[in-house]
């Protein structure tokens, strides 16, 4: 997220940029695009897998290829880079990129995925965290190195007047923190919520406590669809595209779930269906928030995000304050009738 890395190259043909639409003039060939992903493939990123094997993108001019993430900071600098044109990144650090690579934006959010951030810290109630955050003070807490839950902690020391080294933070890789925190090597990790439903399955949920950073009064967007600068400017047309065929997964698997999630498990089949199902239920409460029912799915409030932007700049210093114009393309959204969740 921090480094300064700038766009290579544009992601269309030039006969697709030269076309009206999607498709090259009289012909049928698809547009490629390469979208990565922010984590693993689950059930949280499931409405994706139903848009390609329903042949959504294909429908709309599209050749997509869906890539597995390294975390949702790091798709930032994947776009940047010009190796991917799409992906799923914070909406947090797309702040904290663009104040440390000022001028035009090279990364842009085009649809609000996650409505609200599901970033959450479990603990073990045996090692005496509670549902206050207080209960933290004095704690071992596993973290990735560079993770979206982490690196917001700040905000949530700051809303609760506690100090942001409150803990202690353990250093554990994404695929470990199940076991740590079932060992009992940490006393608490941190999590987006529905990535925990592993956690779940090997621990009972009265053994845990779940500390939610929306009910600390920290109000953010969490992942969204990134979109390269380049792409939006030279090829409009297949970014819209993508958020149609994209949204319209969407609101499928709000509708019914269980085809989206068989959809994911043609790439994952060692995925347990129920867990998957269990997984986006979780995931459904913050795509879903209470915003969404007032400007439908993958818009954001501009105020909201203005004040993201606040919070973002002051617990971390930043010397410039990008806009939420910068931060957030609404342009290339599908209707507002199509967004309406149906379920």
């Amino acid at each position: 997220m921090q480094r300064r890395s700038f766009l290579a190259s544009g992601a269309a043909s030039a006969a697709a940029l030269a076309a009206p639409g999607v498709f090259a003039q009289g012909a049928a060939k698809l547009t490629p695009l390469k979208f990565t992903l922010d984590f693993r493939i689950n059930g949280q990123t499931a409405p994706f897998f139903l848009a390609e094997s329903k042949g959504y993108y294909k429908d709309e001019g599209l050749d997509v290829t869906i890539d597995t993430g390294a975390g949702s900071v790091a798709s930032i600098t994947r776009i940047a880079s010009g190796v991917y044109q799409l992906g799923l990144g914070d909406i947090s650090s797309l702040v904290e990129f663009n104040a440390q690579n000022p001028g035009t934006p090279v990364v842009q959010a085009v649809y609000q995925y996650y409505n609200r951030a599901p970033f959450v810290i479990i603990g073990r109630k045996d090692r005496g965290v509670t549902g206050d955050f207080k209960s933290l003070q004095g704690k071992k807490v596993a973290a990735a190195a560079v993770e979206s839950t982490r690196r917001a902690w700040p905000m949530v020391a700051r809303k609760q007047g506690m100090k942001p080294d409150a803990f202690q933070w353990q250093t554990t890789d994404f695929s470990a923190r199940d076991n740590v925190m079932v060992r009992g090597d940490v006393d608490a990790a941190t999590y987006f919520h529905d990535s925990a439903v592993s956690l779940f399955a090997r621990m009972k949920s009265d053994e845990l406590a779940v500390l939610k950073y929306s009910d600390a009064g920290v109000n953010l967007y969490g992942n969204a669809i990134l979109a390269s600068s380049n792409l939006i400017a030279q090829n409009p047309k297949a970014v819209a595209a993508f958020l149609r065929a994209t949204n319209r997964a969407i609101v499928e698997t709000f509708a019914n779930p269980a085809p989206s999630i068989a959809a994911m498990r043609q790439r994952e089949p060692i995925l347990d269906p129920k867990v998957e199902l269990d997984r986006w239920s979780i995931t459904a409460q913050y795509v879903g928030a209470a915003d969404t029912r007032a400007h439908g799915l993958g818009d954001i409030r501009k105020l909201t995000l203005e004040q993201q932007v606040d919070e973002v700049a002051e617990v971390f210093g930043l010397k410039t304050r990008p806009s939420a114009d910068a931060i957030f393309n609404s342009s290339m959204l599908p209707a507002r009738s199509e967004r309406s969740i149906k379920a």
